[in-house]
This record gives C-alpha cells, sequence and structure tokens, in this order.
C-alpha cells in the first residue's frame, strides 16, 4: 500500500524548522503571541541588564586612580537610569499604539527628523545584536581552552544564524528558552551584590573616608573644574548602561493587552533591576578594590573576590555559572534587536522611508523580512569587525543616544505647546528636560572621545543609511504622483453609478450561460477601475457576470488586535461593494470576494481557485503598474504580485490575463 502524499517538500521543511502557520482568525491569537509583563522583560529588557557586563566597568577604568570618585558615577548613573525610564513612560502614554523614538520625532518634531532617529535606531539593534553575540562569544570562549579561540568567529556566526531562525518561528517561541537563563542571570547576580556587600558592611565607613580623600587630592591636583569633568568623562563612558530602555516603547504592539500598563511594568522592572545591578556593582569594585586584570572582566574579578573564603568547589563554581549565565544571556541581549529592529522598518516602510515589503507580516505574524535584514546585516558586521567588542561598543553607544536625544527634543517641544492644555505640564517637562540635557551631553561626549576610536565610522554608516531612506522616498512620492493621475477615474465611476442609481432596475441574477470575467483588486482604487474599463473596452458585451477578488493583508500597521482585524475585514467587503455597485448600477451581474491573511499570494490563489471549480466559463484578469523606466532596483521596492499570481493560478490551470496599467511621467516644462 502506498503512503499518502505529504505534499511538496519544501512546505514540510519550512513547517518543521519555522512552525505552522496561524490562523489571523483565531479569537485567541493575541492572547497567544503578546508577552506579559515578565516575558517582555526578558525579551525586551535582556539587552538593558546585560548593559551591567560591560557599562559599570567602562565608567569605574575611566577613573583611572582616582577610584573613590565612583560612588558619584554610580549614583549619576542610577539617577539616569530613572529619569530616561521615566521619559519613555510619558512616550508611551502619549504614543499607546508603539514606535518608540522614530514616531516620537516624526510626530513631535518633523518626518525628516523622525527618518534620523530611525536610521539611527536600526543601526543601533543591528549593533545590539552584532555586540550581544560577539560579548556572549567572549565570555562562552574564556570559560575554553585557547586552541578553540581561532573557531570563536564561526561559532559566533553559527549562534547569529540560529537566533535569526528562532525569531522567524515567532515571538514568544524566541524568548521561552530563554526563560531558564535569565533567571539564573538575575539570581545568582543579586546573590553576589547582596552577600559581598553585607560582607563588607563594616567597610562602608572606610569607603567614604577614601571618597573623601579622593575628593581632597584630586581637587588639589585636578581643580574642582577638572575633578567634576573627570566624573563626567567616566559618566558618559558608561553610555552602553542606557541601551536598551528604547526597546520597551517601540515594542508595545506586541505586548499584552493593556498595552501601556504592561509597558510601564516593564519598564519599572528594568529601572529597578538595572539600577540595583549597576550600583551593587560599582560599589563592589569600590569596597573589594577590584582592579583591571588580563584576560578576564572586572566583574569576573569581582565575584572571584566574593567567593573567595568560600570552601571549595562551591566558590569556584558560583563564579563559573554567574560568568556563564552572563555569556549565555548575552546572546538573549541580541533578541531586543530583532524584536526591535523589524518593527521600526515596518514603521519607516509604511512611511515610505524604506521599501514596503518591510511591513509584511509571516504567517507565524512577524515581521519576516526585517528579521531577515537585521540578522544578516549583523553577521556582515559581525565578520567585517572580526567580533571586536572595544570597536562594536564605540559604534553602539554613539546610535543610541542620537535617538534618546530626538525623543527627548520632540516630547520638551510637546509640552512646552500643551502647557495651557496640560496642568501637569511643569512636572512632565521637567523630566524631559533633564532626560534631554543628560542625553545630549552623553551623545556629544561620546562623539568627542571617541571619534577616532571608530566613533566616525557610525556616523558615516548612519549618514549613508539616511541618503538611501531619502532617495526611496524620493522615488515613492514620484511614483505616488504619477499613480493619482488614475485616482480621476474613482470620480468618473462615482458619477456614472449615481446617475443609473435614479433609474430603477429589475433586481439582477446570475447568468450561468454567460462569461464570467473574475478582476483582481487591491482595493476600490484608479489601478482596480483602469483594468475594468480596460476588459469592457476591449471585450465589450463579452462578459455579463463580474467577479472581483480582494484580499486585505494583515501587515504590521494593522496587526495590533482583534478589532485592527475586523476593521480589515470590514474595509475590504466595503471596497468590494463599490465595485459591485457600480457594477449593478450597468445591469451587469457582480459579486465580490474577500479575504483576510498574511500572504496576497496564497489568500488570491485560494479563493481563484475555488471560484474556477465552482463557476465555469471564467476568465481572470488583473492589472500591473508599468513605469517609465525600471531599474535595478525597481524589483526591491515595488512587489510584483500580479506576475507571481499568475504564476501560481497557471500551476493550477488557471488562466490569468495581465492588463497593462501603463503610467506616463509628467512632461517637463
Amino acid at each position: 500500500m502506498n503512503p499518502p502524499d505529504q505534499g511538496p517538500l519544501w512546505p514540510r521543511i519550512k513547517s518543521t524548522v519555522l512552525g505552522k502557520a496561524r490562523n489571523p482568525l483565531d479569537p485567541e491569537l493575541f492572547s497567544k503571541i503578546t508577552l506579559a509583563v515578565f516575558l517582555a522583560w526578558i525579551g525586551l529588557g535582556s539587552d538593558g541588564i546585560t548593559s551591567s557586563c560591560y557599562g559599570p566597568e567602562e565608567a569605574f577604568l575611566a577613573l583611572g586612580t582616582h577610584t573613590g570618585l565612583g560612588i558619584f558615577v554610580a549614583l549619576a548613573t542610577v539617577f539616569t537610569i530613572f529619569i530616561i525610564c521615566a521619559s519613555y513612560a510619558q512616550i508611551i502614554e502619549l504614543f499607546p499604539g508603539g514606535g518608540g523614538g522614530y514616531l516620537v520625532a516624526s510626530k513631535l518634531l518633523a518626518p525628516s527628523v523622525g527618518m534620523v532617529s530611525g536610521c539611527a535606531l536600526v543601526i543601533d539593534y543591528v549593533l545590539t545584536i552584532t555586540l550581544s553575540i560577539a560579548a556572549g562569544s567572549d565570555a562562552v570562549f574564556s570559560f575554553l581552552p585557547e586552541t578553540l579561540l581561532p573557531f570563536k568567529l564561526s561559532f559566533a556566526a553559527i549562534v547569529l544564524l540560529g537566533m535569526i531562525v528562532l525569531n522567524l518561528r515567532g515571538v514568544k517561541e524566541s524568548i521561552k528558552p530563554l526563560i531558564p537563563v535569565f533567571l539564573t542571570f538575575i539570581v545568582f547576580h543579586v546573590i553576589a551584590v547582596i552577600y559581598g556587600l553585607n560582607a563588607h558592611m563594616k567597610d562602608f565607613p572606610a569607603l567614604l573616608a577614601k571618597t573623601g580623600a579622593d575628593i581632597k587630592a584630586t581637587s588639589s591636583q585636578l581643580g574642582l573644574l577638572g575633578m567634576f569633568l573627570l566624573i563626567m568623562r567616566s559618566y558618559s563612558m558608561g553610555a552602553g548602561t542606557y541601551t536598551g530602555i528604547e526597546a520597551v516603547s517601540n515594542g508595545i504592539p506586541i505586548l499584552r493587552e493593556p498595552r501601556v500598563k504592561t509597558a510601564h511594568r516593564t519598564l519599572l522592572c528594568l529601572a529597578v533591576s538595572l539600577a540595583f545591578l549597576v550600583m551593587g556593582l560599582m560599589l563592589g569594585y569600590l569596597l573589594y578594590n577590584v582592579n583591571a586584570t588580563p584576560g578576564k572582566t572586572l566583574n569576573a574579578v569581582l565575584f572571584e573576590s566574593i567567593t573567595n573564603g568560600w570552601d571549595q568547589p562551591w566558590g569556584k563554581t558560583f563564579v563559573l555559572i554567574t560568568l556563564l549565565a552572563e555569556g549565555i544571556l548575552l546572546f538573549a541581549a541580541a533578541q531586543t534587536g530583532f524584536l526591535g529592529g523589524p518593527r521600526v522598518l515596518s514603521n519607516m516602510a509604511q512611511d515610505r522611508w524604506f521599501p514596503v515589503r518591510f511591513s509584511i507580516l509571516s504567517e507565524r505574524f512577524v515581521i519576516q523580512n526585517g528579521i531577515v535584514i537585521m540578522g544578516l546585516s549583523a553577521l556582515v558586521l559581525m565578520l567585517a569587525s572580526r567580533g571586536s567588542v572595544k570597536f562594536l561598543v564605540v559604534l553602539y553607544s554613539i546610535n543610541v543616544f542620537i535617538t534618546f536625544l530626538l525623543s527627548q527634543t520632540g516630547m520638551v517641544k510637546h509640552w512646552w505647546q500643551m502647557r495651557r492644555q496640560d496642568k501637569q505640564w511643569p512636572h512632565k517637562i521637567l523630566v524631559n528636560g533633564i532626560g534631554l540635557l543628560m542625553t545630549a551631553f552623553i551623545l556629544l561626549s561620546m562623539v568627542f572621545l571617541k571619534f577616532f576610536d571608530g566613533g566616525w565610522i557610525t556616523l558615516i554608516i548612519t549618514g549613508s543609511l539616511i541618503f538611501v531612506c531619502i532617495l526611496i522616498k524620493r522615488h515613492y512620492n514620484a511614483t505616488g504622483r504619477l499613480l493619482k493621475r488614475l485616482d480621476n477615474l474613482i470620480e468618473a465611476a462615482d458619477m456614472a453609478a449615481q446617475k443609473h442609481a435614479k433609474v430603477p432596475t429589475a433586481p439582477l441574477a446570475y447568468d450561468p450561460k454567460a462569461k464570467t470575467a473574475v478582476v483582481l483588486v487591491s482595493g476600490y482604487n484608479g489601478s482596480g477601475l483602469h483594468t475594468l474599463f480596460n476588459i469592457i473596452r476591449l471585450f465589450g458585451d463579452g462578459f455579463k457576470n463580474f467577479f472581483f477578488i480582494q484580499a486585505g493583508i494583515i501587515d504590521a500597521g494593522n496587526f495590533k488586535g482583534s478589532e485592527e482585524l475586523q476593521n480589515l475585514q470590514q474595509h475590504v467587503d466595503k471596497e468590494l461593494a463599490r465595485y459591485t455597485g457600480f457594477m449593478h448600477s450597468q445591469g451587469l451581474y457582480a459579486q465580490g470576494f474577500a479575504a483576510v491573511g498574511t500572504d496576497v499570494i496564497k489568500e488570491v490563489e485560494t479563493v481563484a481557485v475555488k471560484i474556477f471549480h465552482d463557476y465555469p466559463r471564467t476568465v481572470f484578469f488583473a492589472g500591473q503598474v508599468v513605469f517609465p523606466q525600471d531599474t535595478f532596483f525597481t524589483p526591491f521596492l515595488h512587489n510584483y504580485t500580479t506576475f507571481a499570481i499568475q504564476k501560481k493560478l497557471y500551476h493550477q490551470g488557471v488562466p490569468l490575463l495581465i492588463m497593462p496599467i501603463r503610467i506616463i511621467p509628467f512632461e517637463k516644462k
């Protein structure tokens, strides 16, 4: 007995690797794929939490021999964490639909400023992925024999590719495996901090005395201004500590309802946990007189000092687990880039700064093209930098503070404009104003201090991306002006329908003996009417029945809740009703067929094949815009969906005729 046919091989492989497609009409869909506070803390907060592995260290080392001043740097850092989180809490309230720094700058400053913020944020998320995996690889290979070091870069690349696949499976699926690692990291670090501080509680008076002595010595050597600048330099060198906070605001669409409340709680969890670790580690460096040791991080030296008096092998085992959790969780921190980066690309694509394909969702309801482009960009950067954490940190810190600065500027402007409508505006503008001053200082310091250490590279990369976005936007604007000419057909069709609507007609019925024209449309627009009128012009009275197929596409813009999906379904039905109403006014039978999904090709194919089998004598038509000049980049900026549908239907034995929609460029005066 022959085994049953299981279908083509590739779909089965795809289903096995990425998981089965999800049903967009499932009433429990959003509860299944959105994140509650705990998972959001892991998925969106892991980047911020793991910044404690390198941010405080950079700040502490920048003090040189004046380590006693570290307590001021720690306090300033903790204050900055809460200020930035508080300012983003206000951003979340003002923009409950999400969008983060890109949306804030676009709406409150200018679309072009928002584009700059978005480009900086995209590069930042690519660097988040690259830096996190590179740092994690360094941590993992620190436990392995030196003979394996040549394989570190290959290992990092494999991990990166694995995370791409994991994210293509879905949001929750990519986070759940990280839960035990995240909890291990938190628990062991909390134990280390609490035990370490408690063991040296009696040394706090000596620490305060040392701080006082350092203040006197430094002020006498450098002067009060010099001491202040040294503290501020150390403070700015720890800029990596604040990275990842933006991700919560940008990731609101994937949070559990009520989203604003979930986002606020996630921010609170992130702020408290990060502030605790930063303050605890900095105090630990001071109490245990931690110094830089070749081949080891300051955290490693600190944990070894804390467990020095423990019975062995418990001390070494504790340090091993703690540092290993650091290394693995740094891999998890890359998740922030995979969650936030595609979301920014999607928001910018909907505004036509990036190709529209970056707003399309896959069957697993993730922004597939965004995940792939972020992952591959990170892979290129990983190979180009040879996984150098020191080099990547420089690129990383500058870009995130460009976004911070523009976001705070936009919020300050907003509260000033709202001073007569909002009674709480003084408090709100104070929070964002302090955030603006702090982020401006850190950004300028990082650019000045690290310009020749790689800072110029990130500025060139971000500037190049901005230039590309400008070119893409100009292309879409020019195309939009050309297509707008076709919109005159809408007015003509509506006038004709209103004219015939005044004349009473008998109810129309489907004529099974007559031919049926099935028209594929993307909405009640000029291109759809152009195709319809061409069919009537070319075939005259050859068709007595007209069917219209329209697929409502679920993309990142409308995938925000079951209510949005219902609105999409109603919109499609309304658009089809306008087509059928027009054809009825012309004395012809018409019927609309709607579908809703993430893949327009698949949805149209399913409906078309059913129509072809249920209704004989059908001929399928679709329109295709023909540009005055096609370039190498045209296929990337526009989806040639019609040709893909035609190929699919041909395999099913369904004929599809493509009607050209030629748009003529404006004549130069």
